[in-house]
Formats: C-alpha cells, sequence, structure tokens
C-alpha cells in the first residue's frame, strides 16, 4: 500500500488509513483483530482512533493488539483528544488541563509510551487558541506524541493554529476533516490552505457513512446501519447525492471494480489529502475498501465525478 507524506512533515502515512470508531461498538475484539490483520497483510501501517471513541474501549483494543498482531514500531498511531461521552452525552472540553489528562489516559490505555500523531478532536471557542495549542506544544517536548495536529478545522482556524504553533517551534501537520464525493465543501477554504502551508489532510467518512459504496443505490438494506438509524444517512441521499452515486456506480461497473473502490481513489488523489481513514463493520466490507490502494482512476472518470459532485 502506498504511503503518503502527511503534507510537509517526515511523517508517512498510508493512503488508507484504518479507523477503528466502530471498535468495542459495532465491531467486538475478535472482528477488530481480523481487521487489523487483513488491514496489515495489505501493506496497511496506520490506525486512527480517539480518546472519545467507544468509552475508552476502542483504545484499549488498540492496545490489545499492539505487538501481537503487529509490532508497536511498525505501526503509526493516530489518535485525538477533546471530545468525551463518559457522561453519557457529547462533552467538548479542550482546556489544557483535558488535553493532557486525555492523552496520559490514551497512552495507558494503548499501553504505548508516545502516538505517531495527536489531534486536537474538535474546535472550540472556549478556551483561548493558545491554551488548547500549548497542549500540543507539551505533547510533542515531553515525547508523549511526535508529531501533532488538528481535526474539524476550518481554514482560517487551522491557519491560525499553524501561526502560533509556530511561535513555539512546534509543526502543525495535519488537519482531519470530512471529505468525499458528497462532501466537497472543505475546498472552499481548507484545502487551498493545507495546499498553501504545507499540512496534510486526513479524510473521515471517505465514502459518505456508505451512501458512496452503491449499497443503497436501490433501497436501504433491513440489517444495515440506514435502516436503524435513518436520520445519519438522510444527508447522503437526496436528489444531488444519488447523482453522484450513480455516476460513481456507473463508473465502477466500467472499470471492472466496486464504488467503494472507485470513491476512494478518486479521494485519495485529491491535491493535499494524505489519507483517506476507512472503517468498516465487516471484513468484506474493509476488503472492499483495500482494494483502492492500487487503483487508478482515468482523467477522463476523474473529471466526469468532478464535475457531477460539484
Amino acid at each position: 500500500m502506498r504511503l503518503s507524506p502527511l503534507g510537509r512533515s517526515g511523517l508517512r502515512v498510508s493512503a488508507l488509513t484504518l479507523g477503528t470508531l466502530g471498535w468495542g461498538g459495532d465491531v467486538d475484539p475478535e472482528g477488530a483483530r481480523e481487521q487489523l490483520e487483513t488491514y496489515v497483510a495489505a501493506g496497511g501501517t496506520t490506525v486512527d482512533t480517539a480518546h472519545g471513541y467507544g468509552l475508552g474501549e476502542t483504545e484499549e483494543i488498540v492496545g490489545s493488539l499492539l505487538d501481537d498482531v503487529v509490532p508497536r514500531e511498525e505501526l503509526t498511531i493516530i489518535t485525538k483528544a477533546g471530545i468525551s461521552r463518559t457522561s453519557g452525552s457529547r462533552v467538548v472540553d479542550t482546556s489544557r488541563g483535558a488535553l493532557m489528562h486525555q492523552l496520559d489516559l490514551s497512552l495507558r490505555r494503548m499501553g504505548t509510551e508516545y502516538v505517531d500523531l495527536w489531534l486536537v478532536h474538535t474546535w472550540s471557542d472556549e478556551p483561548a487558541l493558545e491554551e488548547t495549542l500549548s497542549a500540543l506544544e507539551w505533547a510533542v517536548t515531553t515525547g508523549r506524541a511526535r508529531y501533532v495536529g488538528v481535526s474539524n478545522y476550518q481554514g482560517w482556524q487551522m491557519t491560525r493554529a499553524l501561526s502560533l504553533l509556530e511561535q513555539c517551534r512546534v509543526p502543525l501537520v495535519a488537519n482531519e476533516i470530512e471529505y468525499s464525493l458528497l462532501r466537497r465543501e472543505a475546498e472552499q477554504e481548507t484545502v487551498p490552505a493545507a495546499v498553501a502551508l504545507g499540512v496534510g489532510l486526513l479524510a473521515w467518512s471517505p465514502l459518505a457513512r456508505g451512501a458512496l459504496t452503491g449499497k443503497y443505490r436501490r433501497s436501504v438494506p433491513a440489517d444495515s446501519r440506514a435502516a436503524q438509524r435513518p436520520a445519519l444517512l438522510e444527508p447522503y441521499l437526496d436528489g444531488h447525492a444519488r447523482a453522484v452515486i450513480e455516476a460513481v456506480c456507473t463508473a465502477a461497473e466500467g472499470l471492472g471494480v466496486s464504488p467503494a473502490e472507485v470513491s476512494l481513489a478518486w479521494l485519495t488523489s485529491r491535491p493535499a489529502v494524505s489519507a483517506a481513514v476507512i472503517g468498516a463493520r465487516t471484513l468484506p466490507q474493509l476488503r472492499s475498501a483495500l482494494g483502492a490502494a492500487d487503483l487508478g482512476v482515468p482523467d477522463q472518470v476523474t473529471s466526469a465525478l468532478d464535475e457531477v459532485s460539484s
């Protein structure tokens, strides 16, 4: 699998990064093991997780697989802090104290002395950005994180964070954002800023919550997440989205590959995109997505997808 530089930094990540949001929920520990084994066998080296995933169980599962499925030094670990759900509802706290506490807890859960990339999980108007970023400086200077970045920051927010961190000689190397053929809003501001600043983009929900796999093309399967939680997928199945999905499926049929492969290959070729973070409930879903690792989408197909999804 292709390794991509994360922006202008020396950190390299797998173009298809393994997401773990469902681990400990839809994916049990044995299923997680099978996913990681399959991913590593395909040449993948990068795993994305977060302090707030699965009330902490997700990171514990990641830790249980280190050195068993893959040696720690051969795996690039990305984790995030600033969002928790221990109280039962979503709590955002990007204060210095909260971020420091959550990183130390993440390290204990995973049984590792450092993470390769640590991200502030979301923007918050409180506290001051300078306080939030002081936690990133602390993480780098103490060796707890090799590299740092942000997540879900708009272009101006990312630019401001980068300029403040430059003052303490800590580079901001990444921004993890929602980006897909059905969610291209980042191209208005965030992508151009990332290109100009040399920040690598990690794209979450690259298959638009499964819509770009084509499985909802005709109907909604009764056992799918869309059937169980329809509000999650409704924004991705309007008239415009259905036209994009139809174009992706047509392209996939012509190329003899899956719609997921076409969607991911399109995304990982976009400017500043270092990786697409792929998550799956089942092993067949993961294997289908991994097929995009070696797929090159012809220029004519890319142009057609650009036009229909713009």
